[in-house]
C-alpha cells in the first residue's frame, strides 16, 4: 500500500507544495484545514496524486484526534505527518514583546507549542509500536536568532524548535524520526505573503519559493535530518 502524508493546516503555500513533493514519490495525501471552501482546488492542483481533503481545526485537540482517525479509516496508517497551521498567533495578532504579559505570551504557547504537543501525543505511540514514521513541523526563524518585530511569538517559536531538536534526539533508535523547517520569509501563494504584502509595514521581508522548502522537506525526511533553515531576512 501507498504511504500516507496528513498535511495538517493546509494552506496554498508550503502545505500544498509538500503534499505535491511528497505525491510525486507515491504517498496518498491528506489534506486538512478548517475550511472546505478550497479544497476542490487542491485536489485538481495535485494532478496524478491520491489527496483527500478534510476539514478540522488541528490546534483543537479533540478534532485534531479525531480527523486522524477518520484520515487512518480512509488511506491506512499515517507514515508522516506535516504540521503547519497558518495562524501561529490564535487570532491575536504580533505584541511588541516590550508589551507582552504573561496572559499573552501563554496564548501565544497554546497556539504554537500545545498543538504541536498534542499531535505527537496523538500519533507517536503507533509509530513507535511499528518502528517507522516521521513528524515534521514548520517554525519561525524568531525561535532561533532575536528578531524585535515578531515580538510575542518568539518565546513559542523557540520553545517549538527545541521540542522538536529535543524529540529528534530522544527518537534516536526507534526508526521514528522528527524534524523541523525554519522559516524566515514570506512564502510565496500562501495566505500570509498575499496579506502581509497588502499593507505596509514599514520593514520589508524576503520571499521564499514554497516548492523548494518542499523540496528539502523531503530530504528532511529521506535522510532522517533533524533541521533545516530558510532565511530571507537581510538583518539576521
Amino acid at each position: 500500500m501507498p504511504k500516507v502524508l496528513a498535511v495538517l493546516g493546509v494552506g496554498p503555500g508550503l502545505g500544498l507544495s509538500v503534499a505535491r513533493r511528497f505525491g510525486r514519490e507515491g504517498f496518498t495525501t491528506a489534506l486538512v484545514s478548517r475550511s472546505d471552501a478550497r479544497h476542490a482546488d487542491y485536489r485538481a492542483s495535485l494532478s496524478g496524486v491520491r489527496a483527500l481533503t478534510y476539514t478540522a481545526d488541528v490546534t483543537d485537540e479533540s478534532r485534531l484526534r479525531d480527523v486522524l482517525v477518520r484520515i487512518t479509516a480512509d488511506a491506512g496508517e499515517l507514515d508522516t505527518v506535516y504540521f503547519g497551521p497558518a495562524d501561529a498567533t490564535g487570532g491575536g495578532g504580533i505584541t511588541p514583546l516590550t508589551e507582552a504579559g504573561a496572559g499573552t505570551l501563554r496564548a501565544t504557547f497554546d497556539s504554537i507549542v500545545a498543538p504541536a504537543a498534542q499531535l505527537v501525543e496523538a500519533v507517536l505511540p503507533g509509530m513507535l509500536a511499528r518502528g517507522s514514521g516521521s513528524l515534521l513541523f514548520a517554525g519561525g526563524l524568531s525561535g532561533k536568532y532575536p528578531m524585535p518585530m515578531l515580538g510575542s511569538l518568539a518565546p513559542a517559536s523557540a520553545a517549538l524548535r527545541m521540542y522538536v531538536l529535543t524529540l529528534h534526539a530522544a527518537l534516536q533508535g526507534t526508526g521514528v524520526h522528527a524534524g523541523l523547517l525554519t522559516i524566515g520569509g514570506l512564502i510565496e501563494r500562501g495566505d500570509i505573503h498575499r496579506v502581509f504584502t497588502a499593507q505596509d509595514h514599514g520593514f520589508e521581508v524576503g520571499t521564499l519559493d514554497p516548492d523548494d522548502i518542499a523540496d528539502r522537506a523531503w530530504t528532511l525526511y529521506t535522510e532522517r535530518e533533524a533541521e533545516a533553515e530558510f532565511n530571507a531576512m537581510a538583518a539576521v
